[in-house]
């Protein structure tokens, strides 16, 4: 039991073989505890596992312009989903900004219990004001520590080698038009080895007796989505 269950202790224990029909008291159950190195507590890893339907997670990401220009992109991902269910860009974010963004993204009857985010110093006072306005407790990833932000940085990272590394970019209603279509075609139709080959919004099989195979072109023909479903 003891090794079974690392948080329980000698009484809880011992009322737990009483149960089972083992009369001892709990000093006689504490010399056989088995002993940790430290004391139980919950990983990182089990924290975003246990509370994935509660954890939003948001993050930004550069992109340079034709003429130089850098523009900010930043995005917010439900955990349990995988989904990208807000976007936006721009040359000059604020904390005002981002919090617009967030209540924008998180409507109050739908707003999840947490909010992972990095220490970028752009979520200031008033960013902290419109999470908490919304009932969200916000969770700091530790200081360069991206790996605790891992669906934002994974996100991010397929939209640079699956699009923006393959584009150039004007100003931002350009890079807006592009994130949009590339978020549409990630939302519903790319398939994901995290969610068992499913997409965030759920795509479903399609038999071979439903009609022929389509292919229908995404970002220029970048990406194609596969159906064989009428149009």
């Amino acid at each position: 039991m003891s090794r079974e269950n690392p948080t329980w202790v000698a009484p809880r224990i011992a009322d737990e073989l009483a149960l089972l029909g083992y009369e001892t008291c709990a000093a006689t159950v504490a010399k056989y505890l088995v002993r940790t190195a430290k004391p139980p507590s919950q990983t990182w890893k089990t924290f975003l596992t246990n509370h994935a339907k509660e954890i939003v997670a948001i993050d930004f990401f550069t992109m340079p312009t034709v003429t130089f220009r850098v523009l900010y992109c930043f995005i917010v991902i439900r955990h349990n989903t995988r989904r990208v269910v807000h976007f936006n860009a721009t040359d000059s974010p604020t904390a005002m900004w981002t919090g617009q963004q967030i209540v924008n993204a998180l409507p109050y009857d739908d707003a999840p219990n947490y909010l992972l985010r990095d220490n970028d110093s752009i979520y200031g006072k008033e960013f902290t004001r419109r999470v908490e306005s919304l009932g969200i407790e916000e969770v700091k990833a530790a200081y360069r520590s991206p790996w605790q932000n891992p669906y934002a940085e994974r996100v991010i990272g397929s939209n640079r080698r699956e699009c923006l590394g393959h584009m150039i970019i004007f100003g931002e209603d350009h890079l807006r038009r592009v994130l949009a279509e590339y978020f549409a075609y990630y939302n519903a139709h790319r398939a994901h080895q995290g969610l068992d080959g499913d997409t965030p919004i759920g795509r479903g099989r399609e038999p071979p007796d439903v009609g022929p195979v389509r292919a229908i072109p995404f970002l220029g023909g970048l990406h194609h989505r596969y159906t064989r479903r009428a149009a």
